[in-house]
């Protein structure tokens, strides 16, 4: 079962005339919140999803059978979900909490006996019991799991760092680069997936369509102020920014300072999370950064882009630099 927020924002511009078809979780349906969300989120996007039959063999089947005919441009699977969806090689995949283990998991979470559906079935059936055998099916569909190389950079983790059922970042970074983790649980909800999964899925989109978004630089002191807190309205200014340009978060270069590194990405890892990913730079020389835009609370040096200083007589505040990229419509 997924959690759910009072608002909902859409991106109309995002995975348009595509498909996203969606494996859910254990003791889940087609019906779950998240479908509902992803089809409120991406209208202009068709979302696929089926109830999974409870017998692994025959749910990967026909979830192998259903990505193979839909030939969905992205599947996202949440849990057990993340585990099938691992398996559904040659598609852009995005695994959320992947339940890799999840015969243990059953047994340490009290998931035996008879389970109630989280979720109404196409069927009808409310209950289902789990015995002993189909434990062992689970462990030996979970045994499956990265059984063929393929390009890493088609499959995105994302993992809780407040999940208590299930912890398997360390084997899925075995095997894959793209891991990361999110503010949140083991189950979703609408803030979750707006700042944590939304932008993974832009990034995708990005690629698959070759887009090229303008470049802003913003330095780590705009962000945060000397004591390293967050600057008022910065991170508002960041998420909107961030729906239509690349941005990269950029660091004085640390003279070997270990620590000061370490602050850095732990700052941005904890207030940014997820667009942080693969996007800070640590550099001195700010003439040698190739963007657009470079916002600092420095004056120019070099930068060959429109350069904005926060704290000037034109940007004093962050909100004033969300008036002027507003009125540029995404340019």
């Amino acid at each position: 079962m997924e959690q759910s927020n009072s608002y909902v924002k859409q991106y109309p511009d995002l995975m348009v005339g595509k498909k996203i078809m969606y494996v859910h979780g254990f003791a889940s349906s087609a019906q779950s919140g998240t479908v509902t969300r992803l089809r409120t989120m991406f209208p202009e996007t068709t979302v696929i999803s089926e109830d999974i039959p409870v017998h692994p063999a025959e749910g990967f089947a026909m979830l192998r059978q259903l990505a193979d005919s839909e030939q969905p441009d992205l599947i996202i699977g949440t849990s057990m979900g993340g585990m099938y969806t691992e398996m559904l090689y040659g598609f852009d995949r995005i695994l959320i909490n992947p339940a890799f283990q999840i015969a243990d998991t059953m047994g340490a979470h009290g998931m035996t006996g008879k389970q109630v559906f989280q979720n109404p079935r196409k069927d009808g059936v409310q209950e289902f019991l789990v015995t002993k055998s189909m434990v062992k099916e689970y462990r030996d569909m979970q045994e499956q799991c990265f059984s063929q190389a393929e390009d890493p950079k088609r499959v995105w983790g994302l993992f809780g760092d407040q999940d208590p059922l299930v912890h398997t970042m360390p084997l899925f970074m075995e095997h894959y680069k793209q891991g990361i983790w999110f503010h949140g649980e083991h189950r979703t909800n609408d803030h979750v997936f707006m700042n944590s999964v939304v932008p993974v899925i832009r990034w995708i989109d990005d690629q698959q369509e070759g887009r090229e978004r303008p470049v802003v630089f913003i330095s780590i002191d705009a962000l945060r102020d000397q004591r390293g807190q967050q600057r008022s309205s910065a991170m508002k200014a960041f998420r909107q920014l961030l729906e239509h340009y690349n941005i990269y978060i950029v660091a004085s270069a640390p003279n070997y300072d270990i620590d000061y590194v370490k602050d850095v990405q732990t700052w941005t890892a904890d207030i940014v999370n997820v667009p942080a990913y693969g996007h800070l730079l640590f550099t001195n020389q700010t003439a040698l950064l190739l963007g657009d835009y470079l916002i600092t609370t420095q004056e120019k040096d070099g930068f060959m882009g429109t350069h904005i200083q926060l704290g000037s007589d034109t940007f004093k505040t962050w909100d004033e630099i969300i008036v002027f990229f507003s009125r540029l419509g995404g340019q």
